[in-house]
This record gives structure tokens, C-alpha cells and sequence, in this order.
């Protein structure tokens, strides 16, 4: 069984930053495309950000040129850098991956991060 743990969310100002981390644990052979999600209350689930084992990269429009993916295969972490924020920014922010084991391929999700941008 493999697990993502997020960490990074909280609560900032309109316009701050913050670094979300989201590391996975398990037998892994190997990970494949990595992503971040939110998730805002009363909407669906939306992909933020996707990044390939090979760390190409591809974004929501609504976050284009203010989050950042990128990921550390050695350590199987992948990480989003969130700047500029805006209040339509506030979710449940979510990491998924998709991996290889002895058993297979398969996809987890992380537990979720809060992450609320008010003044």
C-alpha cells in the first residue's frame, strides 16, 4: 500500500504564498505522474497541477504563472508553490499519484491540506 501525506496549508493573506509538500511512502517501484487537486465546498474536486516522472508540467488556466510544480524523485515528494493568492484559491488541496508496486499499478490520494486565503 502506498501513501501521500500533505502538509504546507494554512491561512494567508490575499496576495501571500505558500509551499504545499506532499510526500508518498510505501513499497514503490516507482511513481508515475504526480498531481495537485482542490477542492472548494459545494464544487467538484478540479486538478490544479500535473507534473510526469520526467517533470514535464501542465496547470489549470486558473493557476497558470502563480503555482509552481515540482517534484524530487529521490524522495518521491512532489511540491506546489502557490503565490499571488487569491480568496477563489481557498480548498481542500489534494496530492495524487500514480505508482508502481510488485502488485501493480495504481493510483492514491493524500488525506487533503486546508488551505484558506482571507483577510
Amino acid at each position: 500500500q502506498v501513501q501521500l501525506v500533505e502538509s504546507g496549508g494554512g491561512l494567508v493573506q490575499p496576495g501571500g504564498s505558500l509551499r504545499l509538500s506532499c510526500a508518498a511512502s510505501g513499497s514503490i517501484l516507482k511513481i508515475d505522474d504526480m498531481a495537485w487537486y482542490r477542492q472548494a465546498p459545494g464544487k467538484e474536486r478540479e486538478l490544479v497541477a500535473i507534473i510526469t516522472f520526467g517533470s514535464s508540467t501542465n496547470y489549470a488556466d486558473s493557476v497558470k504563472g502563480r503555482f509552481t510544480i515540482t517534484r524530487d524523485n529521490a524522495k518521491n515528494t512532489i511540491y506546489l508553490q502557490l503565490n499571488s493568492l487569491k480568496p477563489e484559491d481557498t480548498a481542500v488541496y489534494y496530492c495524487n499519484a500514480k505508482y508502481l508496486t510488485t502488485r501493480g499499478w495504481g493510483y492514491s490520494w493524500g488525506q487533503g491540506t486546508q488551505v484558506t486565503i482571507s483577510s
